[in-house]
C-alpha cells in the first residue's frame, strides 16, 4: 500500500474536527455533554496508513467489521495505543481468532455465538447486536427476543450494552428511541449497568446522538476524501 499524502493527512484532521463539532452541537440540543458520546472511526476498506493518520489526528478507537481485514493490519498498527471494536458480523469458526484481540465485541447476536465465546474465556467485553429495524438482511436478535437474550447472555460474558442499525431510507430516531428503551429494559433484566448503546452511523449520526447513543460507529465522513 503507498502511504497516503500530507494533504490526505489534513483531510482527516480537517474531517474529524468537523464530526467532533457537529456531535458537540447534536448534544448540546438533547442536553448531553459531547464527552457522553464515544467516537469509532470504522476502518474498513481503510488501509494501514489512513488509520495510523486519524490516530494521529487524535481518534483513539476504531472498529473492523472483517476479521481477515483486521489481521492483514494487526502488525502494523501494533505499536498503536488504539481501542479495537469488531462491529461487523462474527462467523462460529472465527471466535478462536477475534478472543482477547478486540476490546469490545459489539455484534453478538445470538447466545449459541456467546457461549463459543465464554469458552475462550468469560471476561470478553460484548454488545448484543439488536434487529431494531426489523430489516431481514440485517443481523441481530429481535426486539421481542432481545431482554430474553441479554439476561443470558450477561451470565456468561461481560455484557456493556446494545448495538443496533438504523432502517435504510427513512426517519431513524423512532428505531434509535426503541433501541434506548430496550437498553432500559434489559438493564432492568439483568441487574447490572449497560452503559453502552452503539447506534448512528455517518447519515444519522446527530439523531443518534440526540436519541441517547453513546457510541457511534463512523467511516465515510472521517474517510471521505483522503486518498490520492
Amino acid at each position: 500500500m503507498e502511504a497516503i499524502s500530507t494533504v490526505d493527512r489534513e483531510q482527516i484532521r480537517d474531517n474529524l474536527f468537523r464530526v467532533q463539532e457537529r456531535i458537540a452541537a447534536a448534544a448540546q440540543k438533547a442536553g448531553r455533554r459531547s464527552n457522553e458520546v464515544a467516537l469509532i472511526g470504522i476502518a474498513k476498506t481503510q488501509p494501514a496508513e489512513a488509520i495510523r493518520a486519524a490516530y494521529e489526528a487524535g481518534l483513539r478507537h476504531f472498529g473492523e467489521n472483517r476479521v481477515q481485514e483486521w489481521e492483514g493490519k494487526r502488525a502494523t498498527l501494533g505499536d498503536l495505543q488504539a481501542t479495537w471494536h469488531l462491529v461487523g458480523h462474527l462467523q462460529s469458526n472465527k471466535v478462536a481468532q477475534v478472543a482477547g484481540c478486540f476490546r469490545l465485541i459489539q455484534s453478538v447476536d445470538s447466545v449459541r455465538l456467546a457461549e463459543l465465546l465464554a469458552g475462550r474465556g468469560p471476561g470478553q467485553a460484548i454488545l448484543l447486536q439488536v434487529n431494531v429495524s426489523r430489516e431481514p438482511a440485517k443481523q441481530g436478535v429481535s426486539p421481542e427476543d432481545a431482554v430474553a437474550v441479554a439476561r443470558q447472555m450477561s451470565a456468561l460474558l461481560a455484557l456493556e450494552g446494545l448495538m443496533g442499525i438504523a432502517p435504510l431510507g427513512g426517519d431513524p430516531e423512532p428505531s434509535f428511541r426503541a433501541l434506548a428503551d430496550l437498553r432500559r429494559r434489559c438493564q432492568d433484566a439483568t441487574g447490572r449497568p449497560l452503559p453502552i448503546l452503539s447506534m448512528g452511523m455517518s447519515g444519522d449520526y446527530e439523531v443518534a446522538c440526540r436519541a441517547g447513543s453513546t457510541m457511534l460507529r463512523l467511516g465515510r465522513v472521517l474517510f471521505d476524501g483522503v486518498h490520492s
